[in-house]
């Protein structure tokens, strides 16, 4: 795929240009304020939709006593939660723009009589929706999303994840709020771009979740070009996840087709 610059990415690129990853969650929401927002489509992945629908062999089962809980890091306007609702997840969405969180409960008013987030299993039925302000990274947001316990470690049965960022601790963050039977399911994208073009979005390709998530935490060696290095048989850290699947999805966002992976994580 050719990654010529469009007017829509230079402007992402400028507004987080020089600045230290720990303040981009202000650059986001700059960004909301302004309502230039060229990543949102509209509408949920299709790639996760088709995760849901026709590989559920990768789903985690079920908890006793309560729904599966979901959780979509960077989850903007809410569509992917809604989605993951529909089949029946508590599905939490957590956002460190607050004008994303205001975003999300508007288009999810009434979201119930949406034809696209209609019940998808009636055995299981329909579960909660709900948006969260916090920074992903730290844990205060935990308790807005599922009450007191919420600092604890392990919560979370399922995470769909497309918002790599501080990608050390972003392992270890999946890797401690992931439930010991949970799944994290990565859209991989992009991984057509070479580094040096910059971001968001940043260039990812399937080395570098493999790098990290098998040493959440720890710093990884990147090539000169700037790729992470990750050779088959390394010795994983404590906590790592282990990668249970892979491919090309189907659908996905246009401007991801033909380049998209889909991995999914399970705990070693």
């Amino acid at each position: 795929m050719s990654d010529q610059p469009t007017d829509a990415r230079e402007r992402l690129r400028q507004n987080f240009l020089d600045h230290d990853p720990k303040h981009h969650p202000n650059r986001w929401e700059h960004l909301w304020q302004q309502d230039d927002l060229p990543w949102d489509k509209g509408f949920a992945s299709p790639a996760l939709a088709d995760v849901l629908a026709d590989r559920k062999d990768l789903l985690p089962t079920a908890p006793s006593g309560r729904r599966p809980r979901a959780l979509v890091p960077g989850c903007g306007k809410g569509y992917d939660v809604l989605l993951l609702a529909s089949w029946g997840f508590d599905a939490v969405g957590v956002e460190a723009a607050a004008t994303a969180v205001k975003a999300a409960n508007a288009e999810s008013k009434g979201w119930e009589e949406k034809p696209e987030y209609a019940v998808k299993d009636e055995a299981k039925g329909r579960g909660s929706a709900k948006f969260v302000f916090g920074d992903f990274f730290e844990k205060e947001w935990e308790k807005d999303a599922i009450g007191e316990d919420g600092s604890k470690d392990g919560q979370w049965d399922l995470i769909y994840d497309y918002t790599v960022t501080l990608r050390p601790n972003w392992a270890a963050r999946q890797s401690s709020l992931l439930s010991p039977t949970g799944r994290l399911i990565c859209l991989e994208f992009p991984t057509y771009k070479p580094p040096s073009t910059g971001g968001p979005p940043w260039a990812l390709r399937p080395e570098t979740y493999l790098a990290h998530l098998s040493r959440p935490g720890k710093e990884v060696e990147y090539d000169e070009e700037g790729f992470a290095i990750w050779k088959e048989g390394e010795s994983a850290e404590k906590g790592a996840l282990e990668r249970i699947a892979h491919w090309k999805p189907e659908r996905t966002h246009k401007i991801g087709e033909g380049t998209d992976n889909v991995s999914v994580w399970k705990r070693r």
